[in-house]
């Protein structure tokens, strides 16, 4: 698998929350963790980021132990740092500390240098009536094109 085909996407970020702004920011990790993610060994279920001391963190993301990794192999679910300028710390610390408002990890992927990024979106819940406007609009933008294939 080539570096350039990783892209691990957090479905449910956009079906759970109204995505307002989004920001790309790099990921402090290890060899055997960069190894994992180039395999596409990862996943974005249940993750979402905090920001504690001017620092953003993403908790409980899975990036699966390397298979060839001995030792040195890294935790599969450990608090990871994002890279972000200050600016947009200091954006996304205020927005995530308004009610009803959450940081989520949005997308993985390897930029064309082969450094793993992490799309980050801050996003408002959305409520159950919402998802089904969600559900609905999807439904028929499917018909339509199933009209127009035929």
């Amino acid at each position: 698998m080539n570096f350039k085909e990783v892209n691990i996407k957090n479905k449910r970020a956009t079906f759970d929350y109204n995505i307002t702004d989004t920001y790309t920011a790099g990921i402090v990790l290890t060899g055997t963790e960069i190894k994992s993610i180039r395999l596409g060994k990862a996943s974005l279920v249940d993750t979402f980021c905090y920001v504690t001391n001017g620092e953003v963190w993403v908790k409980n993301m899975y990036i699966a132990e390397y298979f060839y990794g001995t030792y040195n192999n890294h935790e599969a679910r450990r608090d990871r740092k994002l890279l972000l300028n200050k600016k947009e710390i200091d954006k996304i610390d205020k927005s995530g500390k308004e009610t009803g408002y959450s940081i989520i990890p949005m997308r993985l992927f390897i930029n064309q240098r082969g450094l793993a990024k992490l799309v980050i979106g801050i996003g408002r819940g959305k409520k159950e009536y919402d998802k089904r406007q969600s559900i609905k609009e999807r439904e028929d933008k499917r018909s339509i094109a199933r009209m127009f294939e035929k």
